[in-house]
């Protein structure tokens, strides 16, 4: 039986699958994509090999320009993967999930975007190290830069495992782990060999194209259904195997009190968590001003606000066009849901439309992993260049007193550093994406950004803003975040105890929150303060003044 509009029929849309026709020009695309950023790598590589090129493009992007880069940063696989499958999969409370992602850009126009931009030079533990100039804060606020970019990084490996395995139509372990070892790979030599300035134009294109994917395809869908996007809904609503539960909120996180607390403290991490990513941190280094960093962070706003809506709309048109059980039965984390859709809005198995729509959307969600891996690379091997290696192992060189801090390292070591620990990083991304082949990857960056809100948020804002704000606070607060959010997650369902956990044959958790965040970001805040009020050593007056005179006006800026 039809549908009185005549978009489609009413009954379980038909299983939707790649054929073997499509791999080819999948192929052909992704080598496209590869060849011309390798080529923007080689070709900007070439610019500079200056700490201020490699770490922060030589400050010269516009506002534009970095507001798309920015956008390209933030919409990752967990965006155009892992929302709008959430969103096919669980509906109303999918969306809610996109929501966190945006309005935590509102935390960081309101209050780092500037002020980081003044106070920092490549790093969050610079914008420390201005007041707090001891080795152990660049350590921790190294260490924990790197483990927030860890996880980012897995969630990218597991999103391009998935995309590639439905691309060759083989969902073998062989194929996804040369795909992981392949974008590894590229990622090292995106970060090895340009830098900042190859990042950033990279994310420009990047941005660019999954903008205008994303628009192609929702337009294609509005058109699909004549401009209803009720009908939209209520199709969507019969195809998700829920009926009208599907629009309303609980569907995933309503089922108990448990998963009703885990969704809040999901949302607090999304909403917190952003303003503590090293890679969106580093990102207001590469303007020359801080007000350009604020224009880059209003323009940000734009495009991933209008991207966010469109993933809205693309979620439910893969429910209403394939199916929630279609979808779940392609990938069972709903990762593979836009390619899928693409396929059937271009004409569906065996047309030249189908084939042409599914293998272009899959290429641009392939360049957005790329990009993203690089940049969050680039930021990983960043902190431990310039925050553990030469701020903290080598010793911090604007404290050399008393036989406190060894040789400064010349910019062309910490360089020479930053590219090997890019491959160590990548190694170990690699190696522990293997194991996460099986879990959301919207669900892992959901963990990146409470380990971002619990461990760099707080000794961020405390040290801008307080200024009773010590040396011991700002370690307790790092680490007051950092394990408590880490150990958390080990004894978690996400580790064991299910059968999308990393391990489902044992069971040793005791945590029943798949997100820490409600635990571990006030803990860390708690630990910041009680290091504070029990430090030995009084804050400097002196040197808060001086890291606020530089927040709010910019003096002495780098």
């Amino acid at each position: 039986m039809t549908a009185t509009t005549g978009v489609m029929t009413t009954a379980t849309p038909p299983p939707v699958a790649p054929t073997g026709q499509h791999h080819g020009l999948a192929v052909v695309l992704f080598a496209v994509v590869v060849l011309v950023t390798l080529g923007i790598t080689l070709w900007v590589g070439r610019q500079g090999n200056a700490a201020e090129d490699f770490y922060a493009g030589g400050r010269g992007f516009t506002p534009l320009q970095n507001g798309f880069a920015l956008s390209g940063d933030y919409l990752s696989a967990a965006s155009f993967l892992g929302v709008a499958g959430l969103i096919a999969l669980y509906g109303y409370d999918g969306v809610l999930y996109s929501i966190g992602f945006l309005v935590a850009w509102l935390v960081v126009l309101m209050l780092v975007a500037e002020l980081v931009r003044n106070a920092g030079r490549y790093t969050l533990a610079d914008v420390l190290a201005l007041r707090l100039r001891r080795r152990r804060v660049r350590a921790a606020a190294g260490g924990a830069s790197v483990v927030v970019t860890l996880l980012y990084l897995v969630a990218q490996m597991v999103g391009a495992g998935s995309l590639v395995a439905l691309l060759l139509g083989s969902d073998s372990a062989q194929a996804r782990t040369w795909t992981i070892i392949a974008v590894g790979a590229l990622m090292i030599v995106y970060v090895t060999i340009g830098g900042m300035r190859a990042t950033t134009w990279i994310q420009i294109v990047k941005a660019f194209l999954l903008i205008a994917g994303s628009v192609l395809l929702t337009v294609l869908l509005v058109v699909r259904f004549h401009g209803d996007l009720f009908e939209l809904m209520r199709q969507a609503a019969q195809h998700s195997g829920s009926g009208h539960r599907y629009l309303e909120p609980g569907l995933k996180y309503g089922a108990s009190f448990t998963s009703r607390l885990d969704f809040f403290s999901l949302g607090l991490a999304l909403v917190l968590g952003t303003a503590g990513l090293p890679h969106i941190l580093s990102r207001f280094y590469t303007v020359p001003t801080a007000r350009a960093a604020r224009r880059s962070t209003m323009w940000a706003i734009g495009l991933v606000g209008g991207f966010y809506l469109m993933a809205i709309a693309l979620g439910l048109g893969a429910t209403a066009l394939i199916g929630s059980a279609e979808v779940r039965h392609a990938n069972a984390a709903g990762n593979t849901a836009v390619p899928l859709l693409a396929l059937v809005l271009g004409g569906g198995n065996g047309s030249t439309g189908g084939v042409v729509l599914f293998a272009l959307i899959s290429a641009i969600a392939f360049a957005t992993i790329l990009a993203v891996v690089a940049g969050l690379t680039l930021a990983s091997s960043a902190a431990f260049a310039h925050d553990i290696w030469a701020g903290a192992w080598r010793g911090d060189p604007r404290r050399r007193r008393g036989g406190e801090a060894g040789e400064k390292p010349s910019e062309q070591q910490e360089v020479v550093v930053a590219r090997f620990a890019a491959a160590g990083i990548g190694a170990a991304a690699i190696v522990i994406s293997l194991y996460a082949q099986q879990l959301n990857v919207a669900f892992l960056v959901g963990l990146a950004f409470a380990v971002a809100a619990s461990a760099n948020l707080p000794v961020l804002l405390y040290s801008l803003f307080w200024s009773r704000f010590t040396v011991r606070g700002a370690v307790w607060s790092v680490y007051g975040g950092l394990v408590p959010a880490i150990v958390l997650v080990l004894f978690s369902p996400v580790v064991s105890g299910s059968k999308m956990a990393l391990f489902p044959g044992v069971d040793f958790h005791w945590f029943p929150l798949e997100n820490p965040g409600i635990v571990s970001i006030p803990l860390g805040f708690l630990a910041g303060w009680i290091g504070t009020l029990t430090s030995p050593e009084p804050a400097d007056a002196d040197r808060f003044a001086e890291l606020e005179v530089r927040a709010l006006t910019g003096a002495g800026a780098a």
